[in-house]
């Protein structure tokens, strides 16, 4: 087993991770509920950015409903950005497990 081929590897896997981790954070994941009743957007971070709601969305007699579709709408917005940064991990691991990356 040659340790300086490995320690170069391990470096290349390194930086990698860290231009991975700045595209990811500059991407922008935007999901909808209701068909199209709420839209929201989170960044790489996972902070909302934008939530739109469609004025026929507003019932004030059923608040819940228009809750549950905001809920939706960003629980959908933060399953696409986990699912593009375990991707991306995938990517540059080439699909190993490795603990403390996800």
């Amino acid at each position: 087993m040659d340790m300086s081929k490995m320690l170069k590897d391990l470096q290349k896997m390194q930086s990698k991770m860290i231009k991975a981790q700045s595209e990811l954070k500059a991407q922008s994941f935007e999901a909808e509920a209701g068909g199209g009743m709420v839209k929201v957007a989170i960044n790489g971070k996972g902070v909302v950015t934008m939530i739109k709601i469609n004025p026929d969305a507003v019932d004030k007699d059923d608040v819940e409903a228009l809750e549950d579709l905001i809920m939706a709408a960003i629980n959908s917005a933060v399953k696409q950005k986990d699912d593009a940064t375990q991707n991306s991990i995938s990517d540059i691991t080439g699909g190993m497990k490795i603990p403390g990356l996800m």
